[in-house]
């Protein structure tokens, strides 16, 4: 929930002329005023240290952009991807949004990419594999003409930020993880507007489109229950 309503807040400060550190600035606030910690800030890879707490990336970027005095300027398409820690327990969802008006092939794609993330999360029922919910994202996206990251996949979240198992937003109906109750994962369909191919820039996070084309992310955590999915970074 305090993944939610910190992102719903950010959704509503993003405009042009807005930089990507402010943002930052204000989910930091508002997180620690929920008594919460941020679960991206000193966050380590190999060795790389992520600064700040929140994710922001632009246009081809894909994810993992990091804040900077960067602004947001009109017609630009922004993911934002945020997790917190509470209670022993991490939480991580994200949202792509446009920046004032934006052109109809951005709008599409943001639409696309969040209605894969819900074919995906519909796909999470006691007994089904983790093969149905790849297979559900990737034919959102590529019957629309678009491709998803192989690169980065979805996870398990719970006492750690990224856990068992892995969580492609692609693959075959009937193979893979066998889903059970209890399980919590993030869903995230990574989806771009041409290939799938990435890079990343020379800040060693960045992840960007290797054509440059557009790129939309959106994440839930959601648990499997005996009555199917149930999304726990959403507002009730």
């Amino acid at each position: 929930m305090i993944v939610a309503e910190v992102l719903q807040e950010l959704k509503q400060t993003v405009a042009p002329g807005v930089t990507t550190l402010e943002l930052d600035a204000v989910a930091e606030d508002l997180t620690l005023r929920r008594k919460a910690i941020p679960a991206f800030k000193g966050y380590s890879v190999a060795g790389r240290v992520f600064p700040r707490c929140l994710c922001v990336s632009i246009n081809e970027e894909i994810v993992h952009g990091i804040p900077s005095n960067r602004a947001l300027r009109e017609g630009d398409i922004v993911g934002l991807d945020y997790g917190v820690i509470y209670d022993g327990f991490y939480g991580d969802s994200a949202v792509t949004v446009g920046v004032g008006k934006v052109s109809e092939e951005a709008k599409r794609l943001m639409e696309v990419t969040e209605q894969a993330l819900y074919r995906g999360i519909e796909q999470l029922q006691d007994g089904k594999r983790l093969g149905d919910l790849g297979f559900a994202v990737q034919q959102t996206a590529e019957s629309a003409g678009y491709s998803v990251v192989r690169a980065f996949v979805g996870h398990g979240i719970g006492k750690k930020l990224h856990e068992e198992p892995p969580v492609p937003n692609y693959g075959e109906p009937d193979r893979g993880v066998r889903l059970k109750e209890g399980m919590v994962l993030a869903i995230e369909p990574m989806v771009n507007a041409g290939s799938y191919e990435v890079e990343i820039k020379e800040d060693g996070w960045t992840a960007i489109t290797k054509d440059g084309s557009l790129a939309a992310h959106f994440e839930h955590s959601v648990a499997v229950t005996k009555n199917g999915p149930f999304i726990l970074s959403k507002l009730s």
